[in-house]
């Protein structure tokens, strides 16, 4: 068990007692009444710490979808029951694509768990060196990995098919892969966020693609970023990763994490094959303990009371991975 899961039982387990002992409340009762209460402090302790283990342990179904597949359709799939939540694209650098802007209550009042994604600036393949600007040459290994991308392979689990490419926007460059970058776009989020109606304390995905090698400048990118949103407050930071990635962004983030006071897990979104199944896998069977959604099954096409869409495949360890815990 990592250092920072057990620290967040141990908080489970302090919240059990306060809420046991309501200092405030205990003051005014006699000594009786007092010592009772604080006798049944360790039963509170243990159904806070069941009720953890217990959370940890379920799965909800979700999936998403470049486009917004309209009204109609997200009604008939919902009809159907199979499916728990949706990913809900913000509109952001290298995500253009306004459809889902204005979704949100409906598919709220619909029934539909959320989970928020800002994609961000990405390498798109390209070295990049320590200011963060793009190189003119690539090496074999990146080469591979961006014919690899395009082909959709079994190493680049993301939406290849779905995501625009860099071309999309001028505000989307590889070049923008660095700390200003990240601060900038985190104020961006959180202002398309708000724009959406998300409530306080929303979890925000920021995309962070496939990488071969993850640069010093990318890193200090999401860093910044993370930072950002911890520091105005209103918006809790989530990544989305590729499994090769996720160690070392899950380091660096959880260390932002730290440095805000926070105790808490950052919440991570992880692309990787393996025995994947929709009906069955828990997100911590992607192979990081710390994964609290895995995307197992990319560019699929399902069926679902008449209505056909193109998807990516999802379990969660909650039914609405960006609202608040």
């Amino acid at each position: 068990m990592r250092g920072q899961t057990l620290r967040n039982a141990l908080l489970l387990a302090v919240a059990a007692v306060s809420a046991s002992l309501e200092v405030p409340r205990l003051q005014h009762e006699s000594l009786d009444a007092a010592t009772a209460a604080i006798a049944n402090a360790p039963a509170a302790i243990g159904r806070a710490v069941a009720n953890a283990a217990s959370h940890a342990g379920e799965s909800h179904l979700g999936f998403d979808t470049n486009m917004y597949p309209g009204d109609k359709a997200m009604s008939a799939w919902k009809r159907d029951g199979q499916y728990e939540w949706v990913g809900y694209y913000l509109q952001a650098p290298c995500h253009k694509d306004e459809s889902w802007s204005g979704e949100r209550q409906h598919l709220v009042d619909n029934g539909w768990g959320l989970a928020v994604i800002y994609v961000g600036q990405q390498t798109w393949g390209k070295r990049l060196d320590a200011a963060g600007t793009t190189g003119s040459k690539t090496s074999h290994a990146q080469r591979h990995s961006s014919r690899s991308h395009k082909k959709r392979s079994t190493h680049t689990m993301r939406r290849s098919s779905k995501t625009p490419v860099a071309a999309a926007s001028d505000r989307c460059s590889a070049s923008f892969v660095n700390a200003a970058h990240g601060t900038l776009d985190a104020a961006d989020a959180i202002a398309e966020a708000q724009h959406e109606g998300f409530p306080r304390g929303t979890v925000v995905f920021l995309d962070v693609e496939y990488m071969d090698v993850l640069p010093q400048p990318m890193r200090d990118y999401y860093r910044a970023w993370a930072r950002a949103l911890l520091a105005d407050g209103r918006y809790r930071p989530g990544i989305y990763a590729h499994t090769h990635n996720a160690s070392t962004i899950y380091d660096d983030v959880s260390a932002v994490y730290a440095s805000a006071g926070i105790g808490d897990d950052p919440p991570f979104w992880i692309a990787g094959k393996g025995d994947f199944s929709p009906d069955s896998s828990l997100p911590t069977e992607v192979g990081h303990e710390f994964a609290s959604v895995w995307q197992g099954m990319l560019d699929v096409v399902r069926t679902h009371n008449g209505v056909r869409l193109p998807i990516d495949i999802s379990v969660a360890s909650v039914a609405s991975p960006s609202l608040v815990q």
